[in-house]
């Protein structure tokens, strides 16, 4: 392996690695339902994105790279719309808000 290649790899496993951390512990330290999903799905997704792009990368193949990068794009698209559903589907079952929340845009419908 080139040491370019060696460099972006750790790079992106550090760094995919990183935001898994900041998502693990958002899930663990913040108040309620909805501040805990946009932590995991903000950080957790990207961070599963670099990760599966530095699997691409460092196998070195065109294919498996396409692939990987093709599997950072759906979680892109999906994470957040599927994120997004389960905190209206919460909010609609009367999953309430953190006490100290300022607004609630759903309050309305």
């Amino acid at each position: 392996m080139d040491y370019t290649v060696a460099l972006a790899v750790t790079f992106l496993l550090l760094g995919g690695s990183l935001f898994a951390l900041v998502a693990a512990l958002g899930i663990v330290r913040l108040p309620d339902l909805y501040t805990r999903m946009h932590a995991s799905s903000k950080a957790g997704t990207v961070g599963s994105g670099m990760l599966l792009v530095a699997a691409g990368v460092a196998s070195g193949e065109v294919a498996v790279f396409a692939r990987a990068l093709a599997g950072f794009v759906f979680f892109l698209l999906t994470a957040p719309v599927a994120t997004h559903l389960l905190a209206r589907a919460a909010h609609r079952t009367g999953y309430r808000l953190w006490p100290q929340s300022v607004r609630d845009d759903l309050a309305e419908r």
